[in-house]
């Protein structure tokens, strides 16, 4: 006698196979009947608690077919156990997105104040800078925003960032500032002297940064106050590899380049 299946469904009403994923830590997924988009932070039974760039938390069940994957539907399952761990965070702070490709670059920009600045920047921020399509560049002094900021006419799609050092109120580089800042412009800054002085006395092992009397270099006195061989480019490395992380940076530096990011990243 013939042998027929148990499941009468025809073909066609059948649901087409998706691919299982593994929701590992850092994994970006959407959530389609709500719309929520975030990256995996737990998997625990039968679900999945995702965080989206904001930091707010949502748990789902790991249902078949239950979520978007780069626009493709997938289901969820648990990560088998033993498997490699992932960084769930960038040397931001922000969720990170492992494989995630760099987005094409935006027309607005941010601009700071010096090499030095710019690869702290890098260092911390770059892998945020990357996903959200942002080139950060670097001016040689803030006695050249006025023209910069002229030749790049800064607009809606196109809004410009910068960063500038030691911005105090009444100070040459704070009316500077003031003459260039407009609705697609803005300009911010921290109060030290150098971006040398943003990064925690504690990450490098010392008290505190020294105090160097005003007429002197500032940075050839502090490697002569720390007892650092006076080489201000080997002194800038042995400070950057004290780098890992937003927590060895101080806080009026971490708000400010945030603010920057939001500014040019708005819609």
């Amino acid at each position: 006698m013939r042998q027929y299946s148990a499941d009468l469904t025809p073909p066609w009403k059948k649901p087409t196979p998706v691919p299982e994923v593994a929701a590992e830590p850092g994994l970006v997924v959407e959530e389609p009947g709500s719309g929520f988009c975030g990256a995996v932070i737990r998997c625990e039974a039968g679900t999945v608690t995702l965080e989206d760039r904001f930091g707010k938390h949502r748990v789902f069940p790991m249902e078949p077919r239950g979520f978007l994957l780069e626009g493709r539907v997938v289901t969820l399952v648990r990560p088998a156990p033993g498997g490699p761990a992932r960084p769930t965070r960038t040397a931001s702070g922000s969720v990170a997105v492992p494989g995630a490709r760099a987005r094409v670059a935006r027309a607005g920009r941010i601009y700071v104040e010096g090499r030095h600045d710019a690869e702290l920047v890098e260092k911390v921020w770059g892998d945020d800078l990357r996903i959200e399509g942002v080139v950060v560049e670097y001016l040689e002094g803030v006695d050249d925003l006025p023209s910069i900021v002229s030749d790049f006419a800064p607009g809606p799609d196109a809004r410009l960032g910068v960063l500038v050092d030691h911005l105090v109120p009444g100070s040459k580089e704070w009316r500077i500032a003031q003459s260039v800042t407009s609705e697609h412009a803005l300009v911010v800054g921290h109060p030290y002297i150098d971006i040398w002085e943003a990064v925690k006395p504690s990450s490098l092992g010392i008290d505190a940064w020294p105090r160097i009397p005003r007429g002197q270099d500032w940075k050839t006195g502090v490697c002569r106050a720390l007892g650092w061989p006076e080489n201000t480019g080997a002194a800038w490395q042995r400070i950057l590899s004290g780098v890992h992380s937003y927590k060895d940076l101080e806080p009026e530096l971490l708000g400010r380049v945030e603010e920057l990011i939001d500014f040019v990243t708005a819609p």
